[in-house]
């Protein structure tokens, strides 16, 4: 594969603005993040006539509903980026946190210390509002950043890039935040191998995206999440609950990981709760995929058999897969063999059903008797979030600042060898 030199060239300004970045003071930091949140609202008008011209051509391959909302900016969200960017801002320094220290019996003195990642590089796809998240989150932790957001918002992720190392440009820090304006598959690939920079790649998007970053990267990837996340309604579960919670779980943002994407239900309140609950999904414009015992307690023409395949799909739509279950173990079961290991939720009155959840349920998040949807950075008090991991190895769930450090030895001695 030929050297891509603009790549490169980004790198190695990366690397000496993460060296700046990471011997500025919380103050400077925050400063800084102020401005980037100012240059965002200045810039409205610029960004907004960026992601028309994308959410037209976008329009125009025929993206789905729900992915057009993932793209599209209007001044209410552009105010959200700026109050994430400043909530950021306002949050504790997690950089020269004092993990743990020790004396030892020779008089050494170790600390081990926070610190930046360095680089940082993010893949992502069709939400340019990952492009001020990931930014505000880089720089507060002291990381230079990468981005390369996909084709389908790169005017948007353009605009919303420049306005933010416009704020930076203030205090000498516009080389901490670079966007890849190519958004080729060669030049992801290549920027995927650059190790000499490029600290660690966190992927954000789809199955697809997340498996090419995995199998290609010679970059330490944090692998972020996929989300098959399942609703299980309890046969003791609470009808009025059960209903609130799938429907928010499901259509107050589809197009997000934390969407839940197949709904399980006992046998035993299948009867009381899923008549009411698939009347009030379907009335929101959402299409049931059912299991045959699904299909013959509702009586629906209108919903669809559902295959293997659909209880391992991530939709990302107004798409549902429901299945009724015998027990329990048979939705844990479920769960286990088709879940992504991100947000899984059962909704009980239950002591005993809940503890028996969440100690078998493999995931970042499992929830009692709440949406799937809190799954978030924000939600969980961690300001904006990087991703959701749902790995096992350094983070795992919503990434937030001290996500995005790892920790040195630092030792002090007065002259002792060894």
């Amino acid at each position: 594969m030929a050297e891509n030199k603009v790549l490169i060239e980004m790198g190695i300004r990366a690397k000496a603005a993460s060296r700046k970045l990471a011997a500025a003071s919380s103050a400077e930091k925050d400063k800084a993040l102020d401005a980037m949140a100012a240059a965002l609202l200045e810039n409205q008008d610029k960004i907004l006539a960026a992601n028309q011209t994308d959410l037209e051509a976008a329009q125009a391959n025929g993206m789905s509903r729900a992915m057009l909302d993932r793209l599209a900016l209007n001044p209410q969200r552009i105010a959200s980026m700026a109050q994430g960017i400043r909530q950021v801002a306002s949050l504790t320094d997690p950089v020269g946190e004092i993990v743990e220290g020790i004396v030892r019996p020779n008089g050494l003195r170790i600390q081990k210390t926070r610190v930046p990642l360095g680089v940082v590089g993010i893949i992502y796809e069709a939400r340019p509002n990952v492009t001020s998240d990931a930014a505000a989150l880089c720089i507060k932790s002291g990381n230079a950043c990468i981005l390369r957001g996909g084709k389908e918002a790169i005017n948007s992720n353009i605009a919303v890039a420049n306005a933010l190392r416009q704020g930076l440009a203030r205090f000498g820090f516009e080389e901490c935040v670079q966007l890849l304006e190519d958004t080729s598959r060669e030049t992801a690939a290549q920027m995927m191998r650059l190790r000499e920079y490029i600290d660690v790649l966190i992927p954000r998007g789809g199955a697809g995206l997340i498996k090419s970053v995995v199998e290609n990267s010679t970059i330490p990837v944090i692998e972020t999440g996929v989300g098959n996340c399942h609703v299980y309604i309890d046969e003791f579960a609470s009808r009025d609950m059960a209903v609130s919670i799938t429907v928010n779980a499901k259509t107050s943002r589809p197009s997000v990981c934390n969407a839940a994407e197949t709904l399980l239900v006992h046998k035993s309140a299948a009867p009381g709760i899923l008549p009411d609950l698939a009347r009030e999904l379907k009335n929101a414009g959402v299409q049931l995929r059912g299991c045959e015992e699904t299909r013959k307690l509702l009586s629906d023409p209108d919903i669809v058999p559902a295959t293997e395949e659909d209880w391992a799909t991530e939709y990302l739509d107004y798409i549902m897969a429901v299945k009724i279950v015998s027990s329990i173990d048979e939705a844990i079961e479920h769960i286990t063999r088709y879940g992504s290991g991100h947000s899984e939720c059962i909704v009980t009155d239950s002591y005993a059903s809940a503890e028996k959840f969440t100690s078998q349920v493999d995931a970042a998040a499992v929830y009692v008797n709440a949406s799937t949807r809190f799954t978030d950075g924000g939600e969980f008090g961690m300001g904006a979030e990087i991703g959701i991991s749902t790995q096992k190895l350094h983070a795992r769930g919503p990434m937030g600042l001290q996500e995005l450090t790892t920790t040195k030895f630092i030792v002090y001695g007065n002259g002792q060898i060894r």
